[in-house]
């Protein structure tokens, strides 16, 4: 038998070449909680409790800029999020489209990578 969180997406490396400006802004987006490590490496919480998905950025490493996999972050309104995700630095790629299957839209965040935001109808 295989544990309750077997299979769970848990952790992410996020690449960024200004740690603390790619911080700021998923905390600003999306209130992710942030922890400095003794080491300097500034790790997230993605703020929920339970069953909690967390990671740190990371340098040296290039951006996800291309469409690939995307990873897509809940959001309660995905019009509001990108106002949120403009607002704080961010651009949006491919905007939400109301005739959509899916209440989906992308961002690029300030390090250059794509990652989408996601509504469940």
């Amino acid at each position: 038998m295989t544990s309750p969180t077997h299979g769970w997406i848990c952790y992410l490396e996020i690449p960024a070449d200004d740690v603390p400006r790619s911080s700021a802004f998923y905390r600003d987006s999306f209130g992710w909680r942030l922890r400095q490590h003794d080491d300097g490496t500034v790790a997230f919480d993605d703020g929920r409790e339970g069953r909690v998905v967390s990671g740190m950025w990371v340098t040296g490493r290039p951006p996800m800029a291309e469409p690939g996999i995307v990873i897509s972050i809940m959001v309660d309104d995905v019009v509001a999020a990108s106002a949120r995700i403009e607002d704080s630095g961010g651009v949006i790629v491919r905007p939400f489209d109301p005739d959509g299957a899916e209440k989906i839209a992308w961002f690029r965040d300030p390090g250059g990578n794509v990652l989408g935001i996601y509504q469940e109808p």
